[in-house]
């Protein structure tokens, strides 16, 4: 049985066969927002509103030094401006591979699969590596203005299989049903962390007012990764 995990929870990578969890996916599920209005006919109008959510990590070494990241060239745009590193989707080890930016959420209600996955091989992790940061941003297009209460279903998950097909569920985390996250647009979800050469999980489930990603990353190195 899937892990349901609270905020702040510590757990380690053992599956229920005895077996350490070394290959598996991070995965955020969310659908589009829809609502309903009358028409002037008196009938029923859906109005649905594309959600895009982006998962990205951050890895960091024993002293809180930022080793690699993984996060959505799709700002590159903005970072080339200012002169910052552009954003990519593998890890330079390998070892974590980001499945692609999804700018829309599930139109047709949950259809069971995560729309953005980061897939883990810890084996291949590199060695100075301690910690590795998953974390979450709204990113509001012109116009919008919602947060993470008004997301239909949004819940994190570590699972063994792909992006295509989720084989063993290990932990899930609900975000739509947790009233902390309402006002916030950033979510810094946990950490994965190395104790005596062995990886652990940490929920920490700590939401911000932060309006873009670069804010949530600096606010992980200043206040997490030490």
């Amino acid at each position: 049985m899937a892990i349901s995990l609270a905020k702040g929870q510590k757990i380690d990578l053992t599956k229920s066969s005895g077996e350490s969890l070394t290959n598996f996916c991070v995965g955020v599920n969310w659908g589009a927002i829809v609502t309903e209005k009358k028409s002037f006919w008196g009938g029923i109008n859906k109005e649905v509103q594309d959600v895009d959510l982006d998962l990205s990590c951050v890895l960091t070494d024993a002293s809180g030094e930022l080793v690699d990241y993984i996060y959505s060239p799709d700002y590159n745009g903005f970072l080339e401006k200012n002169n910052l590193p552009l954003g990519k989707l593998s890890t330079r080890d390998g070892a974590l591979k980001h499945s692609g930016d999804d700018r829309k959420g599930d139109l047709d209600g949950d259809d069971g699969l995560d729309n953005e996955i980061i897939s883990v091989d810890l084996n291949k992790v590199d060695s100075n590596v301690d910690k590795i940061f998953f974390f979450l941003n709204i990113y509001l297009n012109q116009g919008q203005n919602f947060d993470f209460s008004h997301v239909p279903y949004a819940k994190i998950r570590m699972y063994e299989g792909t992006s295509k097909k989720v084989n063993t569920v290990f932990a899930n985390y609900d975000i739509a049903t947790n009233s902390s996250f309402a006002g916030k647009g950033a979510l810094i979800l946990g950490k994965l962390y190395r104790r005596n050469n062995v990886w652990r999980f940490d929920a920490i489930g700590d939401p911000t007012a932060d309006k873009i990603f670069l804010q949530t990353l600096t606010h992980i190195l200043s206040n997490y990764a030490k």
